[in-house]
């Protein structure tokens, strides 16, 4: 077949638009949807593109196969790792941030690191029994993201979120939801069509009313919010080339316990 009339790569976001509710889909389940730089600017230009349609009025997150997402593609990672705030998945999280509409997401299977923290920038998160969070941040040798330092001690309090953030450990959907980070625990099987019940719902709702609704709720928090995601990304592309994280992400990799014996 002549490259002129080959299929383009399949994407591993899909968008669809059902009324006013926009759908986007992590489609890369073989792979339990990690997040690769491709994506990330996929997503970013979606949802751009979402904020200034007035035919959405609500935008629904979710994964394909019965998974959220495993976090970043650490091979896609590593090949060209964030260097400033330019970076793909930089751009994503301020986009995110800046959504002035609703964003609903629906959670199963693993939410790990910013599968996590971008739900502290989703307006409701739903959860299958299944879902299995985790923010792995400081085991890998870096620092959080997306303003958790900041979001999450102010949404489940302080010493659940330093406990989540300095041990990494996963933690369940009956943990979550008891801790205030999603709004509730669905069944597996009308988890989607909840969270699309709800978004629907959100979208018959004066679209201007919600939308101002959603900015006064932020209103408070905006300034810091987007200092402490700065600050973060400052740190985390520090940590990223420092020998901490080499040594972590060897041993991921490797599949061997890390060393960290060395390190002051």
């Amino acid at each position: 077949m002549p490259d002129s009339l080959q299929e383009p790569p399949v994407s591993h976001v899909h968008v669809a638009l059902e009324g006013r509710v926009l759908r986007l889909t992590l489609a890369r389940p073989e792979k339990k949807n990690a997040l690769t730089r491709g994506m990330y600017t996929a997503l970013a230009d979606t949802l751009d593109e979402a904020a200034a349609d007035p035919a959405v009025r609500v935008v629904l997150l979710h994964g394909e196969g019965g998974t959220f997402t495993a976090g970043n593609d650490l091979g896609d990672f590593l090949s060209d790792p964030p260097r400033d705030e330019t970076s793909p998945v930089f751009r994503f999280l301020r986009t995110v941030r800046d959504f002035p509409k609703p964003l609903l997401a629906a959670v199963e299977g693993h939410a790990v690191g910013i599968g996590t923290t971008l739900l502290l920038h989703c307006d409701l998160a739903y959860a299958a029994p299944t879902a299995r969070f985790q923010l792995p941040f400081v085991n890998l040798g870096l620092v959080p993201e997306a303003a958790s330092s900041l979001l999450l001690p102010l949404a489940v309090g302080p010493q659940r979120a330093a406990a989540w953030l300095l041990f990494g450990e996963p933690f369940s959907a009956d943990e979550a939801v008891q801790a205030g980070l999603i709004a509730a625990v669905v069944p597996a099987g009308a988890l989607l069509d909840h969270a699309m019940a709800r978004a629907r719902a959100l979208a018959e709702r004066p679209p201007a009313a919600v939308r101002l609704t959603k900015a006064l709720l932020r209103r408070a928090g905006a300034g810091s919010v987007a200092e402490a995601m700065q600050v973060e990304a400052g740190h985390f592309v520090e940590r990223l080339a420092a020998p901490e994280a080499q040594e972590a992400l060897a041993a991921f990799l490797e599949k061997r316990l890390p060393d960290f014996s060395r390190f002051d």
